[in-house]
């Protein structure tokens, strides 16, 4: 962790990849969720996920695409990220008229549908799934950003897995659509920023990742993170608890648990910290002290509560 190894030559520390983090399989699912996804597939409607920021939603898509092994992971799931100035039209393409206005200026030749659908536009999202015309995953990442509308604007195209695309003709009968048996399973996460409307809440199947319990969190550091032993586990769950009750603005949410884990069993392999050491801060040493307070970065995402949860934690007073 040191940044500095000599006073003449400055070398970078190496980046260390900790792969389980991100590996899709080693998601851990509870079974009300179990549940919850396999309602909202046999009924071939989409589940709604909310949760605070860091309870896994957004991973929840990936480890369906990655568990039902749809002919290849990574062409399988297709994420749409929703912003404020969204529409239904951008979940399902894009069109870039610039693009097209610019080809026509410069070219006397007259375009087919088919050329102006391969140059000038882009399906993303639930249109990508739907073109494709497979067995899919379909992610809709905070769908509460976006405008009031798109929810019950995507609703006609989630019950007929069809759409226009004017652009090139595909418009009334001649839809662009799949069969129903490729009916793509579609996932839709909220912060709950703002709420959805009525009509599109009711052909949805909702589902409120909670804040997970100890022996939750303890499966999900053990199968994503670490191979500390339990015991050292449950002192970091438990130190974690007591610096998520001392944050009043941002609480850190379990990805900020796994992180934190992650640095820790990496300053223990170093020999900079030991985690049963988080039993007792008071007899950390100076050095620890610091190298445990550089780890709460990943825990504490606001200066007040750095200040005003942090300094009594560690007894160091104007903590900064």
């Amino acid at each position: 962790m040191d940044f500095y190894t000599g006073l003449g030559k400055r070398e970078m520390p190496d980046f260390i990849e900790n792969k389980r983090l991100k590996d899709r399989s080693k998601y851990i699912v509870s079974p009300p969720l179990q549940k919850a996804v396999n309602v909202a597939i046999l009924l071939g409607q989409p589940l709604l996920i909310t949760g605070e920021p860091g309870t896994g939603k957004t991973q929840l898509a990936h480890h369906i695409a990655d568990f039902f092994d749809m002919d290849g992971f990574e062409d399988n799931l297709f994420v749409f990220n929703t912003k404020s100035t969204s529409t239904a039209t951008d979940l399902l393409y894009r069109y870039d008229s610039l693009k097209h206005f610019q080809y026509i200026q410069n070219n006397d030749k007259e375009l087919t549908p088919e050329q102006i659908e391969s140059l000038f536009i882009q399906y993303r999202g639930l249109g990508a799934a739907i073109k494709s015309g497979r067995r899919c995953v379909v992610l809709i990442d905070e769908i509460d950003k976006a405008p009031r509308d798109l929810p019950n604007d995507i609703l006609d195209v989630l019950e007929e897995l069809a759409f226009e695309v004017p652009e090139i003709g595909r418009v009334g009968m001649d839809k662009i659509r799949t069969d129903p048996i490729n009916r793509p399973i579609v996932l839709l996460t909220s912060n709950s920023e703002k709420n959805l409307p009525d009509a599109f809440l009711r052909r949805c199947v909702f589902f409120h990742i909670p804040f997970p319990g100890e022996e939750m969190l303890l499966r999900i550091l053990k199968s994503k993170v670490s191979d500390l032993a339990p015991a050292q586990l449950d002192i970091a769950i438990q130190h974690f608890h007591v610096i998520r009750g001392k944050c009043k603005r941002k609480p850190p949410a379990t990805a900020e648990l796994l992180q934190w884990v992650s640095v820790l069993e990496r300053l223990q392999q170093l020999g900079k910290f030991t985690v049963d050491k988080l039993l007792s801060v008071d007899n950390l040493s100076s050095d620890e002290i610091q190298e445990l307070q550089a780890t709460y970065g990943l825990l504490v995402k606001d200066k007040e509560d750095l200040k005003s949860g942090m300094s009594d934690l560690l007894g160091i007073p104007n903590y900064q």
